[in-house]
Formats: C-alpha cells, structure tokens, sequence
C-alpha cells in the first residue's frame, strides 16, 4: 500500500492527495507536523518537506514527482496526457506554475510583511492572464480534466486565504474553479483544514 506523508495544510500535499482519490486506489495518508517532522522521515527526505510517497522501498518526494509516478503506476484515468507533445506541453506549464505562482505560496504562508502585497498583485496578475483560456474551454487542456487542473487547484482554493484577490477579467478563472471544486474526488481530498480556508 503506498503512503502519503502530507502537511493537512500544505498545497503541494493536496496535489497529491487529489490524484490518489481521482485513482480510486489503496493508499493511506498520514499527516505531518510540518513544525515537527519525525525523525525517520526527515531521514528520507533529503529538503525534510512533505509531500513524501512510500511505497516498499521506494521514497518519493516532489508533488509533480509523486504524481506523474501515480498516474504511470496507475494509468486509468489517465491524467497527463498521452500523446508525447501534448505531455510536454503539460510538464512546461507545471513548471511555469512553479516559477511563477508556486514560488510564492511559502512567503504568503509565513505571512512576510515586507513583500506580501507585491506578491499578491503578482499572483493576481498570473492568474488573471491564465483566464482567457476558459472562455473557450472546460479544463486546462481542453476538455478533458488532466494534471494542470490538479496542480492548480489548491491554489484557486486558497485564494481568499492568501488574500489574493482576482480582477473582474478573471471571471471564467473563476467559473472554472468552481468546477474544480464540485467534482466529489476533489472534496473527498480535502482535509478538515483546508475545508476552513473557504467560505
């Protein structure tokens, strides 16, 4: 059985949690003091973050890591795509979300004073340019729900919690995480926690 080593709070770890319910498989999650990871887990993970995948020997860490190896491992539904352009097309824009909207999350988490209001005008503007692509689609690849969808969700999730407030140009990015949000896989991967960040 694979375990998760997830922060009940933590975007990245939500990701992950996300595409084990969307797989409908065995896994047992297990959540982690982020203040005080156990000593056997900081062990194998070399940054001592969480999300943490084991399975018999085998230690994951990365959430876009754990995931592309879930969807391989268990191919049905499929959630990056299968043609090998449009899959690369898909790891690109994981990596820009990282670059230029994940970066952000741990600064926004610890509340850093000095930088927080540009950083929320980034990200509001990031956002606001993604927008236009659901006037004319249902998901982030068209219209089938995929990995992209997945990694931006516990973002568009959080978005009152950070503080991060869309213009009106972002309506359909917000029509579109409304989506996100009723499907039951994605409410089933929430944690009591993340259920509060919302109102």
């Amino acid at each position: 059985m694979m375990t998760l080593y997830s922060i009940a709070t933590c975007p990245f770890s939500h990701r992950c949690r996300i595409v084990l319910h969307e797989k409908d498989m065995d896994f047992q999650v297990i959540d982690v003091d982020p203040n005080n990871i156990p000593e056997d887990l900081a062990v194998i993970s070399p940054y001592g973050k969480m999300p943490l995948l084991v399975e018999r020997d085998l230690v994951l860490y990365e959430a876009n890591i754990i995931n592309e190896y879930i969807d391989e491992r268990f191919p049905h539904p499929q959630l990056m795509p299968a043609d090998p352009v449009m899959r690369a097309r898909a790891r690109l824009l994981l990596h820009r979300f990282e670059k230029e909207l994940f970066c952000n999350i741990e600064a926004l988490e610890n509340n850093d004073r000095k930088s927080i209001d540009r950083i929320r005008a980034d990200m509001s503007n990031g956002l606001t340019m993604i927008a236009a692509v659901f006037d004319k689609q249902k998901y982030m690849l068209g219209d089938e729900y995929s990995m992209l969808d997945v990694a931006i969700a516990p973002l568009l999730w959080r978005l009152d919690h950070y503080g991060i407030k869309l213009p009106k140009q972002a309506a359909s990015l917000l029509k579109y995480a409304e989506r996100l949000f009723s499907r039951p896989l994605f409410i089933d991967a929430l944690t009591p926690s993340e259920k509060l960040m919302r109102k």
